[in-house]
C-alpha cells in the first residue's frame, strides 16, 4: 500500500487581512474539487497549527473542520513550527498506511503581522524569546549570519545572491499563486535597502497571509475513484539534529564540543533529505526539480547543496550556469520559492507539495519542468524540526 496525492489546492499568497480560516477553507475545497471528492468523503483531517491566532490557530483540525462543517471525520492538528504542514502530511500519510481510513486532508493556512515573526508571548524561559531579547538575533539578523558564513566559507558574493532573487522572481511572475509577480533584475536587488549586511531587502522573504492544501488517499481507494496515474508520496522526512550539532542552528547559541565525540557524518539539514532519499530508494540524481526554502536568497545556495544537488561550496556555479532556473538542469524554486510567496508558516510545506504536484501532473503551465518524474521539497522549523518530501510519477 502506499499513500497518492489526489488533490491540490491554494488560496493565493498576498496581505490581506481577513481571518486565517478563510484561507485554509478555500485551499480545502480547491484541493477537494481537485480531487474529484465531496467533502463527505474525507474521513480525517489534519490542520497544522498557526500559533499567531489565537485558539482555532492552536487546534487548526478542528477550526478547518467546524468551518467546513461537522462530517464526523477524526482529526488531528500539529506544530512543527516551518515543518507544520510536512509533520501534518506524515500523520496523514500513516494513517492511510497503517489502514486506517482511505481520505485525508491536509490544510495550512496563516495571517501574519507586518514585519518579521517575533516570538508569541513573553517568557524569559523560551529559547527563541532569548535569541531575540537577549542575543537581538530577529530572523533576518539571522538568515545574514548564514549568508556571512557561506560568503567565507565558499567565496559567495552578494550578486551571486541576487541572482538568485532574479531566478525566482521569473518563476513566481509565471505563479497565480504568488504574492510578488514581478520579474526583477540583479540591479535592482542590489539597489533595495540594506537589512542585515550583507542581505537587502529583496534578499530576504516576506511574512504572507496564505493556504494550501492536499487531499491523500490509499492507492487502492485512487484506483476505485477511477485515478489511472496519481502523483505518489515516496518518502516523508521529519528527522531531528544528531548530537553533536556541529553548525549554529538557531534559537541554539552556541555548536556543541567535538572534543570527546566526533561530529555526525551529516550536518542536521543534509540528513533531513538524507532520510528521504533512502526511504524513497532514490538519489539527488534522479530528480527532475526541487522545491527548497529560500528564507534568504543564500540560503537557497545552502539548501542546494544540503539536499545533495552539488557538493558543498558548488551552488553559485550552479546556479551561474543557468542549471537551477526554469529549463535548466535541476530547476530548483519552479514556484518561484518563498522569494515570490513569502512566509505562511503553516502552510509552505504544504504548498511545496502542491508544486510537486501540479510539476508532475505536467499542469504547472509557463512554469512547467519538462519531463517531470520525480520531485523533492525540503525545509525546516525551529527546534530541530526536518522536512524534506519526494513525490513521484
Amino acid at each position: 500500500m502506499s499513500a497518492v496525492i489526489l488533490g491540490a489546492g491554494m488560496h493565493p499568497w498576498g496581505k490581506w487581512g481577513r481571518p486565517f480560516v478563510e484561507y485554509g477553507v478555500a485551499a480545502a475545497r480547491a484541493a477537494l474539487r481537485d480531487a474529484g471528492l465531496a467533502w463527505t468523503d474525507v474521513q480525517f483531517v489534519v490542520g497544522a497549527d498557526t500559533l499567531r491566532n489565537g485558539y482555532p490557530g492552536f487546534v487548526a483540525g478542528a477550526t478547518f473542520t467546524q468551518a467546513m462543517g461537522w462530517n464526523g471525520a477524526r482529526i488531528a492538528s500539529c506544530y512543527a513550527a516551518c515543518a507544520s504542514g510536512a509533520q501534518a502530511i506524515d500523520i496523514a500519510r500513516t494513517r492511510i498506511l497503517a489502514g486506517l481510513c482511505d481520505v485525508a486532508l491536509v490544510v495550512g493556512a496563516d495571517s501574519t503581522p507586518k514585519g518579521f515573526f517575533t516570538p508569541v508571548g513573553d517568557r524569559p524561559d523560551d529559547p527563541d524569546w532569548l535569541r531575540f531579547r537577549l542575543l537581538g538575533a530577529t530572523n533576518p539578523a539571522y538568515f545574514a549570519l548564514y549568508a556571512r558564513r557561506r560568503m567565507a566559507l565558499y567565496g559567495s558574493t552578494a550578486e551571486d545572491f541576487a541572482a538568485v532573487k532574479v531566478k525566482n522572481a521569473l518563476a513566481g511572475s509565471l505563479n497565480g499563486n504568488a504574492r510578488y509577480r514581478r520579474t526583477t533584475t540583479a540591479e535592482q536587488v542590489l539597489a533595495s535597502p540594506m537589512v542585515a549586511d550583507p542581505l537587502r531587502l529583496m534578499d530576504i522573504c516576506a511574512t504572507s497571509d496564505g493556504g494550501a492544501a492536499l487531499v491523500l488517499a490509499s492507492d487502492d481507494f485512487a484506483r476505485r475513484h477511477g485515478a489511472s496515474s496519481p502523483v505518489r508520496l515516496a518518502a516523508v522526512s521529519t528527522v531531528t539534529p544528531a548530537f553533536p550539532g556541529t553548525v549554529l542552528e538557531l534559537p541554539n547559541f552556541a555548536t556543541d564540543s567535538t572534543a570527546a565525540v566526533p561530529p555526525p557524518e551529516r550536518t542536521f539539514r543534509a540528513s533531513i533529505a538524507h532520510a528521504a532519499y533512502e526511504e524513497a530508494g532514490l538519489g539527488p540524481g534522479d530528480l527532475s526539480f526541487a522545491e527548497v526554502y529560500d528564507l534568504s536568497t543564500a540560503l537557497e545556495l545552502d539548501w542546494v547543496e544540503d539536499v545533495g544537488l552539488c557538493p558543498p561550496g558548488e551552488a553559485d556555479k550552479l546556479l551561474r550556469a543557468g542549471d537551477t532556473a526554469l529549463g535548466g538542469r535541476i530547476p530548483v524554486n519552479p514556484s518561484g520559492g518563498l522569494a515570490s510567496f513569502g512566509e505562511a508558516v503553516p502552510a509552505q510545506a504544504i504548498a511545496q507539495v502542491c508544486e510537486l504536484t501540479w510539476q508532475l501532473r505536467g499542469m504547472a503551465g509557463p512554469r512547467q519542468v519538462a519531463e517531470a518524474r520525480a520531485g523533492l521539497a525540503a525545509n525546516q522549523g525551529l527546534f530541530g524540526h526536518g522536512s524534506a518530501i519526494i513525490a513521484t510519477t
